[in-house]
C-alpha cells in the first residue's frame, strides 16, 4: 500500500497545478503533452519480446482507456470546475472499482461494497459547494466519466498482470502509455486548434512535472500497487487523495474549504481503509 499512499500525495499537488497554470491550453493538448512524457519515461524499459500480440494489444486499450479518455474527461472539468471540486467530484471511483471488479470476477462482494461507501461518505462530507451553479453539473457528469475510465484500467490490468507473473510492470508499462497517448493525438487532430497553441516556459515546467512524475511514475506506482493489493483498499486509496488534495489547495493555492468538514471526511476515510483492512485479515485467518 505505500506505493498508493506516495502516489496519492504526489497527486494531491496536480488538481491545483491543473487549475492555476494550465488553464489557457487545451486540455486535449495537455493530455497528449502529459503521456508523451510518461511513455519517453519508460520506452527504455520496454522488453516487447516477453509479450504475445493478445497481450500488447489488450494493454494498448487499457491504456487508452484509463489515460488517454480518462485525461481528456479530467482536464476538460477543469472548464467547468474548481481544482478541489474536481477532487471532490472523485469520490465516486471507489464504487466504480469495486463494481468493475465484481463483474470481472463474476462475483459480488458485499464487503468491497461498504467500505467503499464509507468512503464515500467521508469524502461527501467535505462537499461545500452550491449545486445550482452554471456548469457545475456538467461538469460533475464529466469528473464521473474520467472516474469510470480510470477504474475500470487500474482493475483490468490488475487482473490481466496478475496473470502474468514472470512480466515486470516496468518492462511493459509503456504499452498502456502508448496507448493513452495514441488516443490522445488521435482526438487532438480533430480538436485542438493548433495554429493558436501558445505555451509559455513556465507551464512547460509544469507540464513536464506533470508527465514525468505525476504520470509516468504516479500511474506506473499506481498500477503497480494496484496489482499487490486488494481491490478494498484499492477502493478506498482511490479517496484518500481527496481531503490530501483539499489539503494542498488550502495551504498551496490559497482556495477555501471547510476545515471541520476536512478533517470529519478525512477520518471517515481513514475508518474505511482500516475497516477494509480488519475484514482482509479475517478473510486470511478464516482461510488459513
Amino acid at each position: 500500500m505505500i506505493y498508493l499512499l506516495l502516489v496519492s500525495i504526489i497527486w494531491a499537488f496536480s488538481f491545483g497545478l491543473i487549475k492555476t497554470n494550465l488553464a489557457t491550453i487545451d486540455p486535449v493538448l495537455v493530455t497528449v503533452i502529459r503521456l508523451f512524457f510518461a511513455s519517453i519515461v519508460f520506452l527504455p524499459f520496454l522488453r516487447i519480446k516477453k509479450l504475445n500480440k493478445s497481450l500488447s494489444i489488450t494493454l494498448l486499450i487499457i491504456g487508452s482507456i484509463q489515460f488517454g479518455l480518462m485525461y481528456i474527461f479530467y482536464n476538460i472539468a477543469f472548464q467547468y470546475l474548481k481544482a478541489y471540486e474536481v477532487a471532490l467530484f472523485t469520490i465516486f471511483t471507489p464504487i466504480f472499482v469495486s463494481i468493475n471488479s465484481n463483474i470481472m470476477d463474476k462475483k459480488w462482494n458485499n464487503s468491497y461494497i461498504l467500505t467503499s461507501i464509507m468512503a464515500i461518505i467521508g469524502t461527501g462530507i467535505i462537499v461545500q459547494t452550491q449545486f445550482n451553479r452554471p456548469g457545475l453539473i456538467g461538469g460533475f457528469l464529466i469528473v464521473q466519466l474520467s472516474n469510470l475510465c480510470f477504474a475500470f484500467g487500474q482493475v483490468r490490468y490488475r487482473k490481466i498482470m496478475r496473470a502474468h507473473e514472470n512480466i515486470s510492470d516496468k518492462e511493459i508499462f509503456a504499452i498502456p502509455y502508448l496507448g493513452g497517448l495514441l488516443t490522445a493525438a488521435l482526438i487532438s487532430i480533430f480538436f485542438v486548434q493548433w495554429n493558436s497553441v501558445i505555451i509559455s516556459p513556465g507551464q512547460w515546467l509544469n507540464l513536464i512535472y506533470l508527465g514525468i512524475l505525476a504520470s509516468g511514475f504516479g500511474f506506473f506506482m499506481w498500477n503497480l500497487g494496484a496489482r499487490r493489493t486488494n481491490i478494498g483498499a484499492l477502493a478506498i486509496f482511490n479517496n484518500l487523495k481527496i481531503p490530501l488534495s483539499i489539503s494542498v489547495s488550502l495551504v498551496f493555492f490559497q482556495e477555501k474549504a471547510n476545515l471541520p468538514n476536512l478533517i470529519i471526511g478525512g477520518v471517515i476515510v481513514l475508518i474505511a481503509l482500516l475497516t477494509n483492512e480488519i475484514i482482509e485479515k479475517q478473510k486470511i485467518l478464516a482461510h488459513g
